[in-house]
């Protein structure tokens, strides 16, 4: 390994540090910009006609099952302390049968013995896995090669590729030349043996960039809508001079809220498998998100600040987002999630 090489690897390991230390103590939410579930609500059924405790929240998700429709979503790893997250957040996942995404897997190519930080399938042996990385590393230097390594440093199921231009743009020697990715993503497509999953980080994906992924090969989409976590405001945190700074300040409520993303793909796309992600805190954000056309829902912040304080707290999370969804369904009369999903008792407020 070079001095150039060994250099980023460290600037990468680093960020990935300041990245769960400021998402913790800084204030990175969006202001503003909501997630644009507020402006639904669902129709409440005061007869529901059905026993709660025959509920069913499973759901199957690129071919596997889930029992119920959650995604720990991509968040960390290549540091000590991520690995201790990932594998508490793994060892979730498989007892609950949820979805994991990793956070970006670059560190780990870059440093190949901080590998393990990423390698969670002994913890989650029947879980439904994400690799990650970055799209716009696919025009520096990564290719399919790069990508199998990740696939199989986490034997994932499918691999995500999240693009990120506006974190790129605030970030400190951020990686800008998105230039002919999307043949790039297409040509990658035909190559992998896992679907590619398209996932922004926190500003939203259009209906017509949606259309455009899916045209490209990209079998299912993570909108990662605004009203959450701006990467704005936390690469701002991070601001080696004032034009970063003021960078983040500026694009701090950047983006296309998640409600809005989630409508627009599945008016382009009805039947492709959608992620709603993005400033959701709740079962109830989870239980809309699915109703508006979802298939199922990541949550990021709300499981890292669990899985920072305990197991146990982590446990008491997913138990009350259960419960939350759970409650939804009930409420509303319907006893599956493909019955709330047509049901149409969420309405959009006047």
């Amino acid at each position: 390994m070079n001095a150039s090489t060994t250099s980023n690897s460290a600037q990468t390991q680093s960020r990935k540090a300041d990245h769960i230390r400021i998402c913790l103590e800084e204030d990175v939410q969006f202001r503003e910009t909501t997630n644009g579930l507020e402006r639904y609500r669902f129709t409440h059924c005061c007869l529901p006609e059905i026993d709660r405790n025959d509920i069913d929240l499973s759901t199957t998700f690129l071919g596997k099952k889930l029992n119920a429709p959650l995604l720990i979503s991509s968040m960390t790893g290549g540091t000590e302390q991520a690995g201790m997250i990932n594998q508490r957040l793994a060892e979730l996942a498989q007892h609950y049968k949820l979805a994991m995404g990793v956070g970006s897997q670059r560190v780990a190519v870059e440093k190949p013995q901080v590998a393990e930080t990423f390698a969670i399938r002994k913890y989650a042996p029947d879980v439904l896995l994400f690799a990650n990385v970055g799209a716009v590393q696919l025009n520096y230097k990564y290719g399919l090669d790069e990508c199998l390594k990740i696939i199989d440093m986490l034997e994932a199921d499918a691999l995500i590729l999240h693009i990120n231009p506006l974190q790129e743009c605030i970030q400190p020697k951020g990686d800008v030349n998105f230039r002919g990715l999307l043949d790039k993503i297409s040509k990658l497509c035909t190559e992998l043996s896992v679907p590619v999953i398209a996932k922004e980080v926190g500003n939203g994906i259009s209906g017509a960039m949606a259309k455009k992924l899916i045209e490209a090969g990209v079998q299912a989409i993570d909108v990662a809508g605004a009203g959450g976590t701006s990467w704005a405001k936390v690469e701002g945190e991070r601001a080696e001079n004032a034009m970063q700074r003021r960078l983040g300040k500026t694009f701090a409520d950047w983006g296309i809220p998640t409600a809005e993303c989630i409508t627009s793909v599945r008016a382009i796309a009805p039947h492709i498998p959608l992620i709603a992600s993005g400033g959701l805190r709740d079962g109830l954000d989870v239980a809309k998100a699915i109703a508006l056309g979802a298939d199922i829902a990541g949550l990021a912040m709300p499981f890292l600040q669990a899985a920072v304080e305990s197991e146990a707290a982590l446990q008491d999370l997913a138990e009350v987002l259960i419960a939350e969804i759970t409650t939804v369904l009930f409420c509303t009369g319907n006893a599956t999630l493909h019955q709330l999903k047509h049901s149409h008792s969420l309405k959009r407020l006047q």
